[in-house]
Formats: structure tokens, C-alpha cells, sequence
């Protein structure tokens, strides 16, 4: 689908290489599109990878169709000419939208890559208005480099993450009215995540995912960033923003009992994961310019061990 798209810079390091390499020049066939899909969420969803493993078979292709869309889009917004205006690679990107929406409606596309978030969008019944809030989000990022406050923060998460964790209900199986609540509780709390763990590579992108209230709160500045300074007043300002994250990641815990019985357990092991990327930022003493926090594969194998072992917590009782 980025043959329309005026001044895109031909390939993206992950999506239209890796397509290339598998597809050839010709139209790819369904299992390879989310052959496609796979390969870019091991590549660069690792810890999400290694949960979605832990669903059953039959599921997993559709977690590697909608990673595979969040990142096709998220390399659009990387790859445009960087010398044009921030404006006019916004309409670039609004305008590759439509023409995947229109795709949508239609069922069919020759894109090798969204052949299989199309078919995974129609045999899921995923909510097209969520496809289309990701799609602003993804669109704010090309011309909104701060946020004011956190409500401000709230508008572009909704879209990044929020939805993302919607989607994902029909793949999991949700038996409960509040798991939407809780998907998207937990959506936010991976993002929020990334933000902590990606100051300095967004940064060095020209954006502040951190709201501007919070640092005037703490008495950061932007030279603090451009210095790399990790002050007393960046480990409170970080510790803030850690605590808001954590207060998400307890109050998603409550839909795992939501869950099909057969996912809970590789949401528990995302969530689990996901949180201990803070704990490891947190135990180097916030040096987020100097370090890049992760959890080893180690570490990651006995996490997975340990929750293979729990009973699936019972669905709720309906209010």
C-alpha cells in the first residue's frame, strides 16, 4: 500500500524488506501474509512475542496480523521524507489511511502485509472506529512533539494503546461487559511503559511523552533531556510517572478473571513482563539515558514458568 504515497522512503528497515524477501514482486497468499506479520512482531515485539506463545495455536496469527498493522503504520510515520513539513507528512500518512480503510470496506487488498490484519479485522468483528482512532494517533505523532498535560497525554494514548488492548478482546476471549475497560487499562500501562523505558531514544526523535505539567511539577527542563542529565528532579518526575503506571497495571489485573481460561495465562505473562521493565528502571536508579531497560530471556522463561502454574482465576460476577 505505500505505492501511493508521494515521497515514502522505499523500504522501511522492517516491514517492506522483510515482504520483499518472502513475497518476491507478486501478490503473497494469506498464510504468508501473516507469515509476514509474525516476522515483524518477533523482530520487534519480543516481550509481547513471547507471551503471544503462550496462547493457544489458533489465536496467535491474529496477535502477529494486529501487531503487524500497529507496526506497518508506526514505520510510515518514521519513514516519510524528513525534509518535508510536518503537515504535509501527516496528509501522506491521513491519505495511505483512507486507502486502507477503503481496503477494509472492501475486503481485499494487495498489500502483502494488511491482507492478513483485513482478514484478521473481518473473521474478528474488531471495531472499525478503533482502527481509525489508532490511525489519528499515529497521525498526531507526525506534527505533536509535547503534551501539556496528562489529559492531553490521555487523547493520543486512547489511540496508540487504549484500542490496541481492545482489539485484542475477540483473540482472548473476554466473558465479562468491563474486560473492554480493563483491555485498554492495560493497553495504556504497556504504552506508559515504553514511555519510561524510551526517554532518551524519543528524545533524540524531537519528542517528550511525559506530560510538561509534570516536569514544571518536578523542575525539569528540556535541557535536563538535551544534557541527559538524570537530576533528583528527573528521579522524582520518573518515580511520578512510574507510580501513575503501576496504579494501571493493578487496576487491568482485574480483567484477567474476564479471560477466556486458555489466555489468561499469556496475559498474566505480558503483564508481568511489561511491569518488571519498570522495576529494572526504577532498580538502576532511573538512569534512562544511560540504560535501556529489558527483562532477560532468562528471566522471561520463569516468569512463564511460574504463571503456567497458577489456576485461571473465575469470571466475575455480572454487577
Amino acid at each position: 500500500m505505500t505505492e501511493g504515497v508521494p515521497g515514502y522512503r522505499h523500504p522501511p528497515p522492517s516491514t517492506t524488506i522483510v515482504a520483499a524477501r518472502l513475497a518476491g514482486d507478486g501478490q503473497v497468499d494469506l498464510a504468508t501474509s501473516y507469515e509476514l506479520c509474525r516476522r515483524l512482531h518477533a523482530q520487534h515485539g519480543r516481550t509481547y512475542y513471547f507471551a503471544t506463545r503462550f496462547l493457544p495455536p489458533d489465536r496467535r496469527h491474529h496477535v502477529h496480523a494486529l501487531y503487524g498493522f500497529a507496526r506497518y503504520a508506526d514505520d510510515l510515520v518514521d519513514h516519510f521524507a524528513l525534509d518535508w513539513p510536518a503537515q504535509r507528512r501527516r496528509a501522506e500518512l491521513e491519505s495511505w489511511s483512507e486507502e486502507f480503510l477503503a481496503a477494509l470496506r472492501r475486503g481485499r487488498t494487495s498489500d502483502p502485509i494488511m491482507q492478513a490484519v483485513i482478514a484478521t479485522v473481518a473473521e474478528l468483528g474488531i471495531r472499525h472506529d478503533d482502527l481509525r482512532a489508532f490511525l489519528r494517533s499515529m497521525a498526531m505523532d507526525l506534527t505533536v512533539t509535547r503534551y501539556a498535560t496528562y489529559e492531553d497525554l490521555a487523547e493520543y494514548v486512547h489511540g496508540s494503546a487504549a484500542v490496541i488492548g481492545a482489539m485484542m478482546l475477540p483473540v482472548l476471549g473476554a466473558r465479562h461487559p468491563d474486560a473492554r475497560g480493563r483491555a485498554m487499562d492495560l493497553g495504556v500501562a504497556f504504552q506508559l511503559t515504553n514511555f519510561l523505558r524510551d526517554v532518551a531514544e524519543d528524545w533524540d526523535r524531537g519528542r517528550i511523552y511525559l506530560p510538561l505539567e509534570d516536569l514544571a511539577r518536578f523542575g525539569v527542563s528540556e535541557s535536563d533531556f538535551a544534557r541527559r542529565r538524570v537530576t533528583p528532579g528527573m528521579r522524582r518526575l520518573l518515580a511520578f510517572e512510574a507510580a501513575r503506571t503501576r496504579a494501571l497495571y493493578r487496576r487491568a489485573e482485574q480483567g484477567w478473571g474476564m479471560l477466556d481460561a486458555r489466555s489468561q495465562v499469556c496475559i498474566r505473562i505480558a503483564h508481568r513482563l511489561y511491569g518488571e521493565i519498570i522495576d529494572r528502571i526504577e532498580a538502576a536508579d532511573w538512569q534512562v539515558f544511560a540504560h535501556r531497560a529489558s527483562v532477560p530471556t532468562r528471566r522471561r522463561v520463569a516468569v512463564a514458568a511460574r504463571e503456567l502454574l497458577r489456576r485461571p482465576r473465575p469470571v466475575p460476577p455480572l454487577a
